[in-house]
């Protein structure tokens, strides 16, 4: 994390979080998400215009990407200085490049060892590492073809709706806080 960000938390430590505003997209892209975005359903949902406008400043793409972490219950936010904003996620919380070394990196940059790739019944591969499950992005299927059977990973087929309870994470923390509320007694 940022040290402008650590003292920006002591500084105003009871920000209330936000949440539904940002969300991250199968192929490692940001989005902001208005009103309207918000309006038209979510994240995930393939509505025309759920998605929002894709982040495009690198100055801002890389403070996010820098200060992107989970919390206990599996949701994943940015700490935007004092205001933790929760990230609504289109699959997973990591999208993994591969190189030519069949190396591996998250969408922020952080390097991976693969422990085990997993293939759902849409034929998505995706790769735990020590820093998580993510989606690999598209663009290195032939490279992961080549992997596999090169590094002789194991390879394990899972349904996609399985993967947030067995790897932890919270695809929408939006829809997680709503339900949460409504059982909480008034």
């Amino acid at each position: 994390m940022d040290e402008i960000v650590k003292q920006a938390l002591a500084k105003w430590p009871n920000v209330p979080d936000s949440y539904g505003w940002l969300g991250l997209d199968a192929r490692g892209n940001w989005y902001l998400r208005d009103d309207q975005a918000q309006a038209a359903g979510d994240f995930a949902s393939g509505n025309l215009g759920a998605k929002g406008s894709q982040l495009q400043h690198e100055k801002l793409l890389s403070f996010i990407q820098r200060n992107y972490q989970c919390d206990g219950r599996g949701c994943w936010a940015f700490q935007n200085g004092p205001q933790r904003v929760f990230v609504e996620l289109e699959i997973t919380p990591w999208i993994w490049r591969m190189s030519s070394d069949f190396s591996v990196q998250t969408h922020t940059g952080l390097k991976g060892i693969v422990q085990r790739c997993i293939l759902d019944e849409r034929g998505r591969l995706y790769v735990e590492a020590r820093e998580g499950l993510g989606l690999l992005h598209t663009q290195d299927m032939v490279l992961a073809a080549d992997a596999l059977e090169a590094m002789d990973w194991p390879l394990e087929e899972m349904c996609a709706a399985d993967l947030p309870s067995r790897y932890g994470y919270v695809r929408s923390p939006a829809r997680l806080r709503a339900t949460s509320d409504i059982k909480k007694p008034a």
